[in-house]
């Protein structure tokens, strides 16, 4: 059942609120009435009506007055609005208009006239109703894909290196690079397997969730990009984007800080961390779920120092021991064999110099 409309009289004449009432219930709509302008208001902001009737002559408080009050309030300015005049003061209603009257109707009133104009201006109120509904509800969904778009931005940033991320959203896609010089720091957890076996799986995960956070601040805090943490494992590279002075060194820092602070976590975890540096391929792959990657032999090779490593040290190459050697504390492990590699000479970093 459609809802009727509510038409507020507003007239200090007794007989013309009287016949007016009845002539709009013979039409189908509720009404209400105030005998002046301040009961108008009053009424108007208890239950808004969809149109209002305004006498322009009354005590207290006459049409101009209240029409210009509803007109400069962002609430019911766009509240229609029919000017009530006697004959031939067509001056005054002119002024009304001006003002944001929607129309006007003369004393005495015709009830042909009267159905016409009101009829029209309740239509009119529909459709700027709808079209506010409407508005409102692409408003919603416009709020809605944009927080959806800050938390898609936000999760590539999450898996992807901002200057990366921001070329993905820019182009749609990631131009493959070859980076002559990058230092690349492998980690993993001793025994995390065991570990896993005798922990609950909520025990596990928010141990693990809390020490890759530690981590990725630590990266931060060093200026390297956190590549992938998958399972026990934790890649990280300094070098890729940012101008940095000696990644090397700043990857050897960062391990040495992560071995101090997983010492300091719940679960107590010994690290066994691997650093090398040299040319790396960068790109993004998969379509479904991005993944940034570094491929190339100085990578395999950084693996291979992580996996050879003694625990709770960080283990390089003979080339980084000499980039950092002025400013580390440790010592060569002499020439060990390396799968796929046959023998490399390794340097156990113990710490920095003070």
């Amino acid at each position: 059942m459609t809802e009727r409309s509510q038409i507020l009289i507003v007239d200090d004449e007794p007989m013309l609120v009287g016949l007016l009432e009845k002539n709009l219930e013979a039409l189908d709509y509720d009404t209400i009435s105030a005998s002046n302008g301040k009961e108008a208001l009053e009424k108007t902001y208890a239950k808004t009506p969809d149109l209002i009737l305004l006498d322009i002559m009354m005590p207290e408080m006459d049409g101009y007055e209240v029409l210009e009050r509803l007109k400069s309030d962002q609430a019911t300015r766009h509240l229609p609005v029919i000017m009530i005049s006697g004959v031939g003061d067509m001056g005054s209603v002119v002024s009304c208009i001006e003002q944001g009257a929607e129309d006007y109707l003369f004393k005495p009133f015709d009830p042909v006239l009267l159905k016409a104009r009101i009829g029209a201006c309740l239509q009119r109120k529909r459709w700027h109703d709808q079209e506010q509904l409407y508005l409102r509800q692409i408003e919603g969904h416009l709020k809605t894909i944009e927080a959806e778009k800050k938390r898609s931005d936000g999760l590539l940033h999450v898996i992807l290196p901002q200057t990366i991320a921001e070329e993905l959203k820019t182009t749609n896609q990631v131009t493959p690079r070859r980076h002559d010089e990058v230092a690349v720091l492998f980690c993993d957890i001793v025994g995390f397997t065991r570990y896993c076996e005798s922990h609950s799986p909520e025990e596990v995960v928010a141990n693990l969730g809390k020490l890759t956070e530690t981590f990725e601040n630590l990266a931060d805090n060093h200026g390297l990009e956190k590549i992938n943490a998958i399972g026990d494992e934790f890649m990280a590279a300094g070098g890729l984007t940012d101008h940095m002075e000696n990644p090397v060194l700043n990857c050897v820092k960062c391990g040495l800080e992560m071995i101090m602070a997983a010492e300091h976590l719940a679960a107590r975890w010994k690290m066994r961390i691997g650093v090398h540096a040299g040319p790396v391929t960068t790109g993004v792959v998969g379509h479904k779920k991005f993944l940034f990657g570094l491929w190339g032999d100085t990578v395999n090779t950084a693996a291979r120092m992580q996996s050879h490593g003694l625990i709770n040290t960080v283990n390089v190459t003979r080339d980084v021991w000499q980039r950092i050697a002025h400013a580390c504390r440790g010592e060569s492990r002499g020439a060990l064999p390396v799968k796929g590699k046959g023998r490399m000479e390794m340097f156990r970093v113990d710490g920095l110099i003070a």
